[in-house]
């Protein structure tokens, strides 16, 4: 089985393909609509990587950020926050929280594919 990937964004229109981009290149996914959902998929059933939107009701993608990384267990997960927020004050509070990487929307496919790819085979050789 591939790498699990959890996608979290509340537009459909951006799941959606996210995930089909995702399966197509072997990756097992699972999908959380808000930073709530995405706390208890993380929680039952920790992803190699994240796939993290900023704007989230209730608990927005820098808490998520930021509340996975407070966690030695979940030291393993690659965070990639994929937003519209794209400023610089942004990119750095993401990667200041722990983000592995930041890819502004709209995003090309072949550039989150090669992100995904890269820092899941680093967590391999890490192992």
């Amino acid at each position: 089985m591939g790498n699990k990937i959890l996608i979290v964004d509340d537009e459909p229109s951006i799941i959606v393909p996210l995930q089909f981009l995702m399966e197509q290149n072997g990756y097992e996914t699972m999908v959380a609509f808000s930073g709530e959902e995405a706390m208890e998929t993380i929680t039952s059933n920790p992803p190699d990587l994240i796939l993290l939107d900023i704007m989230l009701p209730i608990i927005d993608g820098f808490e998520v950020c930021q509340r996975v990384r407070e966690r030695p267990e979940w030291n393993h997960i690659r965070i990639i926050m994929i937003t519209a927020m794209g400023s610089e004050a942004n990119i750095a509070k993401g990667l200041a929280l722990g983000a592995d990487a930041y890819i502004a929307k709209p995003f090309s496919n072949a550039a989150v594919v090669e992100k995904v790819k890269e820092l899941l085979q680093q967590k391999d050789e890490k192992k």
